[in-house]
């Protein structure tokens, strides 16, 4: 019961909160307005995003996420915007859209809650053109020692209290793995953001 009620209730507001500081906002704006043709979102969330398309390059928006609590404040937001997006209420593992529809998929701070990253990666080939791009921003991995000796301790605890978030994985290497190649990969610490959550990847991939 309490589980249920933290999951229903509190996790969404918590996720919203932690997703939408100022660091992590900026980061958003580096990556999102690259977006172009018909777009697919993956963990579209309460919309955090949505603010950052380039509507002049788009010409349609899917946004998944297999939340529909969070995706109550993403289809507000919209609409509050006048975007048309069609929501997706799934796990990326199964993406219910046609194979090489999809120019763009865009995935910020999601393959760190993922249960398997890389099945999700292999659908979302699947949904790709063979020229399209994955734009991505995602937190992982530190490359130094105490940093990550302290990431790898706290996440499981972690992953309980912030919806199966992962604070330790190597974004890149699970991209790369996947069958991708990784293009203008930057990485950095995020400024006043705690070192465990904020080494930060961004950049983009193609097929």
């Amino acid at each position: 019961m309490i589980k249920n009620t933290y999951e229903k209730y509190v996790l969404p507001k918590l996720l919203d909160t932690c997703c939408s500081t100022k660091p992590i906002n900026y980061q958003r704006e580096k990556v999102v307005p690259n977006a172009s043709g018909t777009v697919l979102e993956i963990g579209i969330g309460s919309g955090l995003n949505i603010p950052f398309y380039n509507l002049s390059k788009i010409n349609k928006i899917y946004g998944l996420d297999p939340s529909t609590q969070l995706c109550k404040k993403a289809i507000k937001k919209a609409e509050e915007m006048s975007i048309n997006i069609d929501f997706l209420f799934e796990g990326a593992e199964e993406i219910k859209l046609k194979s090489n529809s999809i120019d763009t998929v865009v995935i910020t701070y999601t393959l760190c809650s993922i249960p398997n990253p890389m099945d999700a990666l292999k659908e979302i080939k699947r949904v790709m053109r063979p020229d399209a791009n994955i734009l991505f921003c995602e937190h992982g991995i530190a490359p130094d020692i105490k940093v990550s000796k302290w990431q790898n301790r706290i996440n499981p605890i972690w992953g309980k209290l912030f919806g199966g978030c992962n604070i330790n994985r190597d974004i890149p290497s699970i991209i790369s793995n996947s069958g991708f190649k990784v293009h203008n990969l930057n990485q950095m610490y995020l400024p006043s953001t705690p070192k465990i959550v904020g080494y930060n990847y961004w950049g983009s991939a193609s097929i």
